[in-house]
């Protein structure tokens, strides 16, 4: 498993890591995802830490906190070879303090975490969305008091708009304060507005990406086919709505490159997603998940290998899309790239 920095701290993440969503799912969402027990959930995590994937990521939202808890259980003996990220902000109740990012929710939510993790530290915690009513200052400083504490180790966002974690980034930086040092986005063949300009701050600012839903929220498994129906089985009929939407039209023109690029590579249709996914520019890890141990090991497959860059570049082609503005009037210019510094 390729070991990668993420950002600019000392965390070294593995290029792939497991979404616990799956696990003890509830819920009209979550259910649909999966209804992982802990004896299954034990052997999920003992393949992943086979095969060097050591990151599981999970959130306080997921099933009303039992996907932590599954987790939690999952792992234990084991907590000293995996690396757990969880995030927190969505809400959790009705409550004033049930939702956001301030002083007292992020206190709490950190301790109910821990304990549903059965663990004494967080080595990542994400913010889970922009909270607009807290102030940066407070929530920096609660952050700072987590990590002093050692109940966090390192910390970044979720979903937040540039301006915001640019924000973050320069106040915690006046203040000697601990930085953000992940995003976690929704990046795929299907959905590319990352590159835009989350991709770019980034990679000048230091911020590794991590990467939810990279197979279009269940649409590049290579069951969707052009002229076919949705099959019967899949959970797009129950979840749709819920996850990013996608364009018809762009999604059969990038199925149709990736099943033609998997024949000729040897590969699966999401292993191709994945991989073009994993030599994409500032993407420290890709998240990964599934229901058993079969989706496990073929989403495993991504790594190992690489795409040729001439099917990289019909992959680009096909998901290229018009970037919205202000991006758009300066990508048709040649020579955009050169606005820029080198995403590394």
């Amino acid at each position: 498993m390729d070991i990668r920095q993420l950002g600019r701290s000392g965390l070294r993440v593995p290029a792939l890591s497991f979404g616990a969503g799956t696990f003890g799912g509830t819920g009209p969402l979550f259910s649909n995802w999966g209804r992982t027990d802990v004896a299954e959930a034990r052997r999920l995590v003992e393949i992943c830490l086979e095969a060097g994937v050591t990151l599981f990521d999970t959130a306080d939202v997921y099933s009303d906190g039992r996907s932590e808890e599954v987790l939690g259980a999952a792992l234990e003996g084991l907590r000293e070879r995996a690396l757990i990220s969880t995030k927190t902000a969505l809400p959790t109740g009705e409550g004033p303090n049930e939702w956001g990012v301030s002083r007292a929710r992020l206190v709490g939510a950190v301790d109910a975490a821990l304990r549903r993790l059965r663990t004494d530290r967080i080595d990542l915690m994400q913010l889970h969305a922009f909270d607009g009513s807290t102030p940066v200052d407070e929530l920096l400083h609660t952050v700072d008091t987590l990590v002093r504490a050692g109940k966090v180790l390192h910390w970044g966002v979720s979903n937040y708009p540039g301006w915001a974690l640019m924000q973050l980034l320069e106040r915690a930086d006046r203040h000697g304060l601990p930085r953000p040092v992940v995003h976690q986005v929704y990046y795929s063949l299907v959905g590319r507005d990352y590159e835009w300009d989350l991709m770019p701050l980034g990679a000048r600012e230091g911020v590794g990406a991590m990467v939810w839903s990279p197979l279009g929220w269940g649409r590049l498994t290579g069951k969707i086919r052009r002229g076919a129906p949705l099959p019967e089985g899949s959970r797009l009929h129950e979840t749709a709505d819920f996850g990013p939407p996608v364009d018809e039209a762009l999604l059969y023109d990038v199925v149709d490159v990736l099943e033609a690029v998997a024949a000729e590579a040897g590969r699966s249709v999401p292993q191709v997603a994945l991989a073009w996914l994993l030599a994409r520019p500032t993407v420290a890890s890709v998240i990964v998940g599934a229901r058993n141990e079969e989706q496990l090991r073929q989403n495993l497959g991504a790594v190992g290998w690489s795409l040729g860059a001439e099917q990289v570049a019909r992959l680009d082609a096909a998901s290229t899309r018009e970037a919205a503005y202000p991006a758009f009037p300066y990508r048709r210019q040649e020579g955009f790239a050169r606005l820029f510094p080198p995403l590394v």
